[in-house]
């Protein structure tokens, strides 16, 4: 349930001078009629608050120090606001503020989501409609909605405000941001990811971004009600889970590769023993025997850090069934080798990368980026030997995420990696309104894992590798046009 209301994204006009000192002389003490009403909506329904609000903010923030010991003392919502409003209403007096109903309440709403919630940004937190948001400074914040961003209405009063949000996100998790530590990545209690760069090295303000994760885990059902993926290709990948395959998710930023990888993680017995290791805790795994690392940077003498490869190495001593990393970025793509190839089997993890090829490329340069000298044929027989199966994601130009390839890999013909494209998506036209129209359809080569799956006790139909005929697994392309 929304702890504040939507009048942060778009607020409604103020009402007349008149209605204004009907609601001042119903609703707050006497002011002196010295200033006019404040007519700070502005055309376009964004609002300014006035400066001499810092001075009601600070008044009420002085009475919770004073006079409440603990917020359990306030208890719920609906008992804190009614506590809060007469003392809201006096500063408001005090600061010579006339305002009307809708500023009232707009301003009141603004002042319980800073000093109780995220600020300004709470209410779109609040809202499951929305998968990101995107802070550039106090004035400038961007939603993501249905894969489109959006610009809001949403302000903050200055860069202060907006520091004041991202120290009380990373504090919690005894991480820091300042001019000596200018950037910071951390979590919110609900697991959804937040970045944070603040000046010197953000020029226009401290900015924030926070992707949002569903309270509820997606499951491969509603990826294939979305489209993202087909039966055929869900029924194939959740084989290739329980046979303890290695499967790398590859794809850009934002294209929901976290997302496919605890759809794959839901998959696993839950007898397996699981090991997570991520830079900052987000993953949503469901099994009951999960353990959970996360990194930690250094302190503030630069000491203490404990990087993902430092997780990696000691994960090998827990004695895990199936190891999860979050995404591989540095050296600790050449330890993740090592133990997919030393009896980890079934272990998951995502990069970055356009095409599955790429990945595989990718994985490369991170090899060499883990200091250890070894010649080029001898990372790429590591490779060969450990990543079974590459799952390509990708956001679309309509906004829609969608596996667009599914590559096995082989093994190596002299230098080079041999890989075979099992699934690949196939666009068949564009709607009127610009959604593409198309589906994932298998190439009909047979995977040479077939085998490791039938050891499993897995059994597919055999017509699962049959090519369809073009577009029979699309959506019916009414009122399409040329691709």
């Amino acid at each position: 349930m929304a702890l504040f209301s939507d009048r942060f994204i778009k607020a409604d006009k103020p009402q007349s001078s008149k209605q204004h000192e009907k609601t001042a002389a119903a609703t707050g003490p006497a002011v002196p009629p010295a200033e006019p009403a404040i007519e700070a909506f502005n055309a376009d329904g964004r609002y300014t608050a006035p400066p001499a609000f810092k001075q009601v903010r600070e008044e009420l923030q002085k009475f919770l120090i004073d006079e409440v010991k603990s917020l359990a003392e306030l208890g719920g919502i609906a008992q804190l606001r009614q506590r809060l409003e007469p003392i809201f209403n006096k500063g408001l007096a005090d600061a010579h503020l006339v305002v009307s109903r809708t500023e009232r309440a707009y301003l009141f709403d603004m002042l319980i989501a800073d000093i109780f919630g995220y600020g300004p940004i709470q209410p779109l937190l609040d809202r499951d409609d929305i998968s990101e948001v995107m802070v550039n400074g106090p004035h400038q914040v961007y939603i993501e909605q249905k894969g489109k961003l959006i610009l809001t209405h949403v302000k903050f009063i200055d860069d202060a405000q907006v520091l004041q949000v991202i120290e009380r996100i990373v504090t919690p998790l005894g991480r820091r941001i300042d001019e000596a530590s200018p950037m910071v990545d951390a979590r919110l209690p609900d697991g959804s990811r937040v970045n944070a760069i603040i000046p010197p090295l953000s020029l226009g303000g401290p900015c924030l971004t926070i992707r949002k994760f569903r309270k509820d885990p997606l499951k491969i059902e509603d990826l294939i009600r979305f489209g993202s993926v087909t039966p055929e290709f869900a029924q194939f990948i959740k084989a290739c889970v329980i046979a303890k395959l290695n499967i790398f998710v590859s794809g850009g930023t934002g294209s929901g590769k976290t997302t496919m990888l605890n759809v794959l993680s839901g998959f696993i017995p839950i007898d397996d023993r699981v090991v997570t290791i991520e830079d900052a805790a987000e993953l949503q795994l469901q099994q009951p025997h999960v353990v959970r690392l996360e990194k930690r940077p250094a302190n503030v003498e630069g000491k203490g850090e404990v990087t993902i490869r430092d997780l990696v190495v000691n994960s090998l001593r827990m004695r895990p069934d199936r190891i999860v990393i979050g995404e591989v970025r540095g050296g600790e793509a050449l330890d993740m080798l090592q133990a997919m190839n030393t009896g980890h089997d079934g272990s998951l993890t995502t990069l970055h990368a356009n095409t599955a090829r790429e990945s595989l490329n990718r994985i490369e340069t991170l090899v060499l980026m883990s200091g250890v000298e070894l010649p080029l044929r001898a990372i790429r027989q590591q490779i060969a030997a450990a990543v079974d199966m590459v799952i390509q994601i990708q956001r679309l130009r309509d906004g829609s995420r969608r596996v667009v390839q599914c590559a096995e890999v082989l093994g190596m013909e002299g230098d080079m990696i041999v890989m075979q494209d099992l699934f690949v998506f196939e666009q068949t036209g564009i709607r009127e309104d610009d959604k593409i129209i198309g589906a994932l359809q298998s190439t009909g080569l047979r995977p040479r894992a077939s085998e490791k799956i039938a050891d499993a006790g897995i059994t597919l139909p055999a017509n699962l590798f049959e090519p369809k005929r073009r577009g029979e697994n699309d959506e019916k392309p009414q009122n399409t046009r040329g691709r």
